[in-house]
C-alpha cells in the first residue's frame, strides 16, 4: 500500500469517527428512524430504488446485531420502531431509453470511426449489446473465456466484476476492485451466446481483451466520452430523446430483443445475470410483447389441430 493511499483511508477515518455517533444513540428510536429515512435517498435526494432500499436496510438491520453481540447495546432496536418504507419507486424500463437494432448499430459504427480509440471500444460496446453484458463484467474479459469462430455463433463466458471503486477503498490499491458476478457466488461463471455480427470485430492477442494505451483497464470516463460522441451520429431527434444515453442501455437493448423475439424469460434471465423475479419487474412492457407474440403461436397451433 502506497503512502499516499494510507493518508487518504487515515483522512476517510477521520471523516467517519467525526461525523458518525457513538453506538450507544441507537437507543434513541427516534435517531433509528432517521437512519432508515435517510437510507432511502441517493445523493441527489430522490427516492432510491426498492432493491437499493432493501440491501440497505439489511445492512443496517445488521450493524446493531453485531452490537448486541459485542455487548454494546442490550437489543436491536429496529424491530422496536414503527418504520415502513416508502412507495416503491417504478422500476420498469423506460422503452424510451433503449435504442432499437438500427439504432444500436448506428451508435457502434459512429464508435468504430473515432481514431484508434474508436476502433479498440467497439468490441466493448458489442460485448455490451450483444451479450447483455454490464461495463463492468466485460472489463475484465479475458481472451480465454471466448469462442468467437470465424462465422457462426460464438460465446462469452463472464466470470468477474470489475468496478470502479477508487484507489483507496480496494485491498490491491487498484482504481478497479475485483469481484465475482453481481449477485451470484464468487466462482459463479455466465456463458452467453452471442451472434456471428461481433465475432468481425475480432479480438487483442493478449490475455485482458480491452485496455488503455498504457495496457491498463479501461475507464468509465474514457468509454462514456466515445459513447458520448457517437451518439451524435443519430439523427437531432433522436439524439435529443432518450436512446441509449447510458452504456447501460445497450444492455437493456439485448435483454428487450430476446423477450420481444419470444425467448422463454427464464433463458433471458439466466444470459442477463438476473433472476426472473428481477425479469418480470423491469421489462415488463417487454414481456407484454413476448406474450403477444406467444398468443399467436398458440392460436396457430390450435388452427392446425382442427
Amino acid at each position: 500500500m502506497t503512502g499516499s493511499t494510507e493518508r487518504v483511508r487515515a483522512a476517510g477515518d477521520t471523516w467517519f469517527e467525526r461525523k458518525s455517533l457513538p453506538t450507544s444513540a441507537l437507543a434513541d428510536r427516534m435517531k433509528v428512524r432517521a437512519a432508515l429515512d435517510a437510507l432511502t435517498k441517493k445523493l441527489d435526494g430522490t427516492t432510491a430504488s426498492a432493491s437499493t432500499i432493501h440491501r440497505k436496510r439489511a445492512i443496517f438491520y445488521n450493524a446493531p446485531g453485531y452490537a448486541v453481540d459485542a455487548g454494546r447495546l442490550p437489543d436491536n432496536p429496529l424491530p422496536q420502531v414503527q418504520w415502513k418504507a416508502p412507495e416503491q419507486v417504478d422500476e420498469e424500463l423506460d422503452p424510451a431509453c433503449v435504442p432499437d437494432p438500427r439504432q444500436a448499430l448506428a451508435l457502434l459504427d459512429a464508435v468504430r470511426a473515432q481514431s484508434a480509440r474508436g476502433r479498440h471500444l467497439v468490441a466493448f460496446f458489442g460485448c455490451m449489446y450483444y451479450a447483455a453484458a454490464r461495463s463492468a463484467e466485460v472489463i475484465g474479459l479475458q481472451m480465454q473465456d471466448c469462442d468467437l469462430p470465424r462465422c457462426g455463433w460464438g460465446a462469452l463466458r463472464l466470470r468477474e466484476t470489475r468496478p470502479r471503486t477508487g484507489s483507496a477503498w480496494t485491498d490491491s490499491g487498484e482504481e478497479h476492485d475485483k469481484r465475482g458476478l453481481k449477485h451470484r457466488p464468487r466462482k459463479s461463471v455466465r456463458t452467453v451466446p452471442v451472434p456471428p455480427d461481433p465475432v468481425a470485430y475480432g479480438v487483442a492477442p493478449d490475455g485482458r481483451l480491452f485496455r488503455t494505451q498504457r495496457g491498463g483497464l479501461i475507464q468509465d470516463t474514457g468509454y462514456g466520452e466515445v459513447r458520448a460522441q457517437a451518439r451524435r451520429a443519430l439523427t437531432p431527434s433522436q439524439h435529443a430523446s432518450q436512446p441509449a444515453k447510458r452504456p447501460y442501455d445497450l444492455r437493456h437493448a439485448t435483454a428487450s430483443i430476446w423477450l420481444s423475439s419470444g425467448v422463454e424469460p427464464q433463458v433471458v434471465a439466466a444470459r442477463a445475470g438476473h433472476s426472473v423475479a428481477v425479469l418480470f419487474r423491469v421489462y415488463a412492457k417487454c414481456l407484454a410483447g413476448a406474450a403477444a407474440t406467444a398468443n399467436a403461436r398458440i392460436e396457430a397451433m390450435l388452427r392446425n389441430g382442427r
